[in-house]
């Protein structure tokens, strides 16, 4: 994994907006339908090299696929994965019930979306089948992407919120379950490394559920199923040295009050067990914008690089450069060290097919405006101009 060893490199977390045409695919897909194959192809090759030119053109130095090719970050798993079927009967978050009015507004904007809530469940032995269609993925990617980035990293969903999105209805343990789908999902994570990419290991449910899954626990229960989750993760990326694997921890990309968020003080120890490189983790989203402390109260280990959120992803507004550049510089003061600060998004864009909550051309200058913010951080830590 590079450092920023002259000046703030840049990446995001992974999602960004579909176009329509790839949207209707995939969801068509997802259902079960029997698409064109060539046609599929031809609208996801033209779909990533938008992506790819796109993030190029904005400054990213560390860039993906976009996530183009997936219907969701997670919920892709089953049409990869034999053992599940029928409907999970997930939980939503504490403000999902507390606040109807929130539950009405989504539905009013994302009439037309994936299987979120309604993913299958774990009905008998999980067993890997497919890695063909992640290889395609990779060499599509690949590609298309030679010569654009100085880094190419690609996503895979954690154990946990694989577990928390199709629920269990065979192993009759999370334990059981976690390490059932840590053996199967380390077929996409070795596939991954192999290939040269850094692998994104995309961990929600390490935040998250603490208002879904786990909101009837205590702070230190929830510390433990981390821990757990962690344990998971790690089982699943054995080998893989961990200056090849990021980790990315979010508190669930949605607009809403968040006001049952985990603090990042009291998971950060858990996350810290982590056998992997960098964190990923939101310090725009405005309940966590304060966040920085945590790093003090609990500091960054020294084979570890932070990627913090300098841009958050589910308004409109476009970030100053300047509000972007200051909250670079917080990062390399709690960290103590410029090179082990990259300069992210929050969260995804395209979380879901057919959720966006930022309109396309926003995205595109999101990126832009952390570049243009990672510029003048730089000219600021290494005292002289940089280019991008």
């Amino acid at each position: 994994m590079i450092l920023s060893r002259d000046r703030i490199l840049t990446t995001h977390v992974g999602s960004l907006p579909r176009n329509e045409k790839l949207s209707d695919l995939l969801v068509r897909q997802e259902a079960g339908e029997t698409l064109d194959q060539r046609m599929l192809d031809a609208e996801m090759d033209s779909a990533v090299r938008h992506v790819v030119d796109k993030q190029a053109s904005a400054g990213i130095d560390v860039g993906n696929d976009g996530e183009q090719q997936r219907v969701g970050f997670q919920t892709y798993v089953p049409q990869r994965m034999s053992g599940f079927g029928g409907v999970s009967k997930r939980r939503r978050g504490r403000e999902f019930e507390e606040f109807p009015e929130l539950v009405a507004s989504l539905m009013r904007r994302f009439p037309h979306v994936s299987k979120q809530q309604n993913a299958p469940e774990c009905q008998s032995e999980l067993k890997y089948l497919n890695i063909k269609p992640l290889e395609s993925e990779i060499a599509r990617f690949k590609k298309i992407s030679e010569g654009k980035f100085k880094e190419q990293f690609m996503t895979a969903p954690s154990p946990g919120i694989v577990s928390t999105t199709m629920l269990d209805a065979h192993y009759g343990s999370q334990e059981k379950y976690l390490q059932a789908i840590a053996r199967e999902m380390r077929n996409e994570y070795l596939a991954i490394n192999k290939a040269g990419l850094i692998l994104q290991i995309d961990a929600p449910d390490l935040a998250m559920d603490r208002t879904m899954m786990y909101r009837d626990l205590s702070d230190a229960q929830f510390v433990k199923a981390v821990e757990l989750h962690v344990a998971a993760i790690n089982q699943g990326i054995e080998g893989i040295p961990r200056d090849r694997v990021r980790l990315h921890v979010c508190y669930g990309n949605w607009e809403g009050p968040h006001i049952h968020d985990v603090p990042l003080a009291t998971i950060l120890p858990a996350l810290y067990q982590a056998k992997v490189g960098a964190l990923s983790i939101e310090f725009s989203n405005p309940r966590h914008a304060h966040e920085y402390e945590a790093l003090k109260k609990h500091p960054l280990p020294k084979d570890m690089i932070l990627i913090p959120g300098v841009v958050e992803t589910t308004s409109n507004f476009v970030e100053h450069p300047e509000v972007v550049a200051r909250r670079i510089e917080e990062a390399v003061r709690v960290v103590g060290d410029r090179e082990r600060v990259i300069a992210s998004t929050d969260c995804g864009f395209g979380t879901f097919t057919n959720r966006e909550w930022v309109i396309e051309p926003a995205v595109w200058l999101k990126l832009r405006s952390i570049r243009e913010g990672a510029d003048i951080a730089s000219a600021r830590l290494w005292g002289k101009k940089t280019a991008a």
